[in-house]
């Protein structure tokens, strides 16, 4: 089901840049916005995992520099049946976790010495769990494909303020500029690209939570790290500009800017207590 959601909601963010490469150029921009997509997920794809990594200074690991956490994550990629990630930590005290990669042999598994610190096994189990589940469903090419997608439309949308301004756009059937188009392109059209990449974000959320509990074998190891880990983000605000924590909200276990008020609707992740509560009734643990 979530599978089925997630392609429709890739196929609506499709249909709003191919529309807006209408807009501004007629058939011909509509199909220069599909190449420019095709060039941003061709880069996001090889390349977005060293990025990452790199903004938040993550360092390789090896099993004698974190032997707790490096065997945990090999035990654990055995029983999903993945080929080893690499294991990075990041110099961060706010406990937190993400997976990168652009296929299940080329993945990434990063988490702040923070997490270590407040997590016994199992909840790290829970933790690393959930982060080889986006692993094992390629979460992390989606969400790099809606991403990607997401920031042509917004690329489009600078670009119909120009339009309008030197009265460009594709001409409508009396000859007149299609400002009601370009108006629709540079207000509506970003903003609905942000929600439906914001909704397959929070969709891929709750598989990995459903995939990463099978993987640990408890789906409460998860549940009570998500406990601390929603204590904890508040405490502990990660230490990040603005910029790099919006562009990779989406890749963490827990949002770095939950401790933040934030619409539901804006929200790369669905809320821990709805997250906390299926787990819990995949337990059969009494609400």
């Amino acid at each position: 089901m979530n599978g089925f959601k997630t392609l429709l909601l890739l196929s609506a963010l499709t249909a709003i840049l191919v529309w807006g490469g209408n807009v501004l150029g007629g058939s011909s921009g509509a199909v220069t916005a599909l190449v420019f997509a095709g060039f941003m997920n061709f880069f996001a794809y090889w390349f977005s995992d060293k990025m990452v990594l790199a903004m938040y200074r993550a360092k390789p690991v090896t099993s004698d520099e974190e032997p707790r956490l490096y065997n945990l994550v090999k035990g654990l990629a055995m029983k999903a049946n993945l080929p080893m990630p690499k294991v990075y930590v990041m110099p961060q005290d706010t406990p937190n976790a993400f997976a990168t990669g652009r296929n299940p042999s080329h993945a990434a598994v990063a988490v702040t010495s923070g997490i270590m610190g407040i997590m016994n096994d199992e909840e790290l189990a829970g933790v690393i769990s959930h982060e080889l589940a986006h692993v094992k469903h390629r979460d992390i090419l989606i969400s790099s494909i809606a991403a990607t997608i997401a920031g042509a439309v917004s690329y489009l949308a600078y670009m119909a303020q120009w339009a309008a301004i030197f009265g460009g756009g594709r001409s409508d059937e009396r000859g007149g500029s299609n400002i009601f188009g370009l108006l629709f392109m540079m207000i509506v059209a970003p903003l609905a690209a942000m929600i439906i990449q914001m909704a397959i974000s929070r969709s891929r959320e709750y598989s990995a939570d459903k995939t990463g509990a099978e993987i640990s074998g408890n789906p409460i190891y998860l549940a009570n790290a998500l406990r601390k880990l929603g204590m904890a983000s508040k405490r502990l605000p990660m230490r990040v500009n603005d910029a790099t924590a919006r562009s990779t909200a989406h890749m963490f276990i827990v949002n770095p800017l939950s401790g933040k008020t934030m619409m539901r609707l804006f929200s790369t992740h669905p809320p821990l207590e709805e997250r906390i509560q299926r787990l819990e009734a995949m337990a059969g643990v009494r609400m």
